[in-house]
């Protein structure tokens, strides 16, 4: 259903227009609240990953590209609207440059538990605390491209279902299955790794071994511990199954964290660099465990 507005006064355009991120996940009751997908693509992977639409907004130009997707949305939601704005209306958004002409505003879904996110999976991320938008988009969009089967992300880790995330992830963690770990209602500082305590119980209880990538001492690189893995597997005849766990910026997994881990892993490296951004690491250690993956069996 198309429907054109004039102006972004227009009150049904409040969810693109005037509210705040905090605002938009409380936003609908008894929902959790709304999110926004930016560009055409990320509105197409929102909705093939059985997202709920609220509404679309484009300018004219867009339409002829965005009319699949209407006809889509009409057919699945008949009562979410397409709004179509003048162009000049919608260059006031912030960031309408990155949004590629097309934007939607879709209900955020209950999030799922650990056990249903792990079920029949092999590799699994957990996200401790990482605190950049663009960090945690760009480890989704690594985890969808190299099979990783799920992610985890700790209480106080951003919100994946933030706009610069969805964006950064090119709709990737609409893709990936992903939930929370840890108790959003204990007290947990950033770096303390408090979520881990019953964590990392879960994980194990679930059959993962954990590793921790992280620098120490006694850390393993990534050949060593897919060696070890492929043994128990050889001798066990049980599948290894391997959550891997990565930390914030700057300061990385929290020694708790590091400690509670069956192991800690190192990515060799050359010319003095001692470690990489946390969304190049994990691009990395996804490859490396690729033997894990389900897409190779």
């Amino acid at each position: 259903m198309i429907v054109r507005v004039e102006s972004l006064d227009d009150p049904r355009l409040d969810a693109y227009a005037r509210l705040t991120e905090v605002q938009l996940r409380s936003k609908l009751e008894p929902a959790q609240g709304i999110f926004i997908a930016e560009s055409d693509k990320v509105v197409k992977r929102a909705l093939a990953g059985g997202m709920e639409p609220l509404s679309l907004l484009m300018e004219e130009k867009w339409l002829p590209v965005m009319q699949p997707v209407i006809d889509d949305m009409t057919q699945r939601f008949p009562d979410a609207p397409a709004f179509v704005a003048p162009e000049g209306e919608l260059r006031k958004l912030t960031g309408y440059e990155l949004t590629r002409g097309a934007l939607g505003a879709f209900r955020r879904p209950p999030l799922p538990t650990v056990a249903d996110v792990c079920a029949g999976a092999r590799r699994v991320a957990v996200l401790e605390d990482i605190t950049n938008h663009t960090n945690v988009g760009a480890i989704f969009r690594s985890a969808a491209a190299l099979g990783i089967d799920a992610v985890l992300v700790t209480p106080s880790c951003y919100d994946p279902l933030y706009r610069r995330a969805v964006r950064v992830s090119m709709g990737t963690v609409f893709q990936v299955p992903w939930t929370r770990i840890g108790d959003a209602d204990v007290p947990n500082r950033p770096g303390c790794g408090t979520w881990s305590d019953e964590g990392i119980a879960e994980l194990h209880e679930h059959g993962f071994t954990c590793a921790a990538m992280a620098l120490s001492d006694d850390s393993m690189t990534p050949d060593e511990l897919n060696a070890l893995l492929a043994a128990r597997e050889a001798a066990s005849g049980t599948p290894a199954k391997l959550a891997l766990l990565f930390g914030t910026e700057g300061e990385g997994l929290s020694p708790a964290t590091i400690a509670r881990c069956d192991h800690t892993v190192r990515i060799p490296m050359a010319h003095g660099v001692d470690s990489l951004n946390v969304a190049a690491s994990s691009a990395v250690a996804f490859y490396a465990f690729r033997q894990l993956s389900q897409l190779e069996r």
